[in-house]
């Protein structure tokens, strides 16, 4: 039986075929690595930093379409982070069977190494431990003085700093344990909330409305520029490209009789797509929150005002937070079937030149019988520069953050603080403390997310609710795993725009099962039994 460890140095020094080596340099000493595994030589491109992965690890980059762990190799060997400066460059290596990139402070050149200049490490002195050296380059250097080059073994790096992870990868595929990370969020419809009525709720000249859920296919900012189209009615704001389509904008404020359009850095435009006609944006002053409302705190709209055609386009009212908040809730069959809605898509279908109206007719036949699997809807919410993405079906509701959370005694150290959310009360967790992140002083842009965990509802701190995306699977790739809790709850990235932009998939479902989820339990529990009288008096 083989015993030998997989993780040891190989005996002696072996030069490769060719002889080719890359040399560099880290903290003032010279090494080199065989020229075989290297795939380029990179400028330090912009990362996306993920969280709870390990210290070596500065980010994910794209690579011409690929995700690319981002390595300092100072870090891996334990060296202090050298000022970002313009010498400094990504050696991206196939190592552990992936593409990593790994950060020195500079190259130097391409070499050609005879097979005699190749020598044991043994009993070098480096910043380096030496048995994480294959090998030591002498050859003739100027003034008659020997260069020394030391050859670094970059597998046997990544396997000691991530070797619990990979154990784990192994153990996963060995017992066939690895499952789908959105199978969570397929899974929701046996969710017990599920009979709430979920909608997104947005802003237009003060007044609040909202629309149902699945018929939001995404939601994004305004841009700063617009198409405007001639002899276009008022309402009409104009069209912009989204996903390689012409998209018209109605403007809420101009359709509903609320005055002028507005021009603020807060707009933004929600797409509305039924099957049967094409995407509309209506453009709203703010998107507010995703909420999830019980119907027995949802009303018709009163008769008097359901005769008035003009308001055929509203299905329901609700009563929020004790009646004091209402929410008008917004037909979306009735108002794309409005006649100035249609005109407007009608405009954009006659100036663009690619419309070919029995293709869009087979086009939305596809989409009609094309499972929703081809697409995934997320949330997605910023944490810092990052960008997270959760399934839609996940969230319950998003909500403002009050001015105070109440503190409980006998709670764990993440949880932040309790709030009453109609009546039944809600534990708050902050992300950025949650995943080591710098603490954040409140302000208004941050949002508490709701989720529904097994049969605990958490909320959770973000400093931001950006928008509401429709992802196509394509655009999906296996986030790297580089730690075990980083594994469990990033499983996926994806690539959008020209695959420049990143957004880290987080699995709802491990966002408190790789903390002490009983004592979450617990401390729920016991807010309820200490401050749940004190906080409905307040809410009173």
């Amino acid at each position: 039986m083989d015993t030998q460890d997989p993780l040891a140095p190989p005996g002696g020094p072996q030069a490769p075929a060719d002889g080719q080596f890359v040399s560099f340099e880290l903290a003032g000493e010279k090494f080199a690595v065989p020229m075989g595994p290297v795939q380029e030589i990179i400028r330090l491109p912009d990362v996306a930093r993920l969280p709870l992965a390990p210290n070596a690890l500065l980010g994910l980059a794209n690579l011409r379409g690929r995700v690319l762990p981002l390595m300092s190799l100072r870090r891996l060997v334990g060296l202090p982070d050298l000022a970002q400066n313009d010498a400094a460059r990504a050696l991206v290596i196939h190592c552990g069977g992936q593409a990593l990139g790994f950060l020195v402070d500079t190259v130097l050149s391409v070499l050609h190494v005879e097979a005699d200049e190749l020598q044991p490490a043994a009993g070098i002195q480096s910043v380096v431990q030496t048995d994480c050296l294959t090998g030591l380059i002498r050859r003739p250097g100027a003034e008659g003085r020997d260069e020394l080059l030391m050859v670094l073994d970059f597998e046997l790096l990544v396997q000691r700093a991530f070797r619990s992870v990979m154990r784990e990868a192994r153990n996963a595929k060995s017992d066939g344990s690895a499952r789908d990370p959105l199978a969570s969020a397929e899974g929701a419809d046996t969710d017990p909330l599920s009979q709430d009525l979920r909608m997104v709720s947005f802003t237009v000249a003060g007044q609040e409305y909202a629309l149902p859920i699945e018929d939001v296919q995404e939601i994004v900012q305004l841009p700063e520029s617009v198409t405007a189209l001639p002899q276009a009615p008022d309402h009409v704001r104009g069209v912009i490209t989204l996903r390689q389509r012409l998209l018209p904008l109605v403007d809420l404020r101009s359709l509903f009789r609320l005055g002028s359009p507005a021009q603020h850095a807060h707009q933004r435009i929600v797409v509305v797509s039924l099957n049967g006609c094409s995407p509309v944006g209506l453009v709203t002053d703010a998107v507010k929150e995703v909420l999830s409302v019980p119907r027995t705190l949802t009303d018709a709209v009163p008769e008097l005002l359901s005769r008035d055609g003009q308001l055929a386009e509203f299905s329901a009212i609700c009563r929020l937070d004790e009646g004091r908040r209402l929410v008008s809730v917004l037909s979306s069959a009735r108002l794309i079937g409005l006649d100035s809605v249609r005109e407007a898509a009608d405009l954009t279908r006659s100036m663009d030149p690619t419309h070919d109206p029995i293709q869009e007719s087979s086009m939305q036949d596809t989409v009609r019988d094309t499972p929703m699997q081809e697409d995934l809807q997320l949330v997605i919410f910023r944490l810092g520069a990052e960008e997270f993405g959760v399934p839609i079906m996940c969230v319950q509701e998003i909500v403002r953050v009050p001015e105070q959370l109440t503190k409980v005694p006998r709670t764990p150290a993440f949880v932040e603080g309790v709030i009453n959310l109609r009546g039944a009360v809600l534990p708050v967790i902050d992300q950025r403390t949650r995943l080591g992140l710098e603490a954040l002083a409140r302000n208004d842009r941050q949002r508490i997310m709701v989720f529904t965990l097994g049969e605990q509802r958490t909320g959770f701190i973000v400093d931001s609710v950006a928008e509401v995306l429709r992802v196509p699977r394509q655009c999906l790739a296996p986030a790297p795993s580089l730690s075990e809790a980083q594994g469990r709850m990033i499983r996926e990235v994806a690539r959008l725009d020209d695959q420049q932009r990143l957004i880290m998939l987080i699995d709802p479902p491990q966002l408190l099962q790789w903390q002490n989820e009983a004592a979450l339990e617990e401390a729920a529990a016991a807010a309820a039994a200490d401050t749940l009288p004190d906080l409905q008096r307040q809410a009173a």
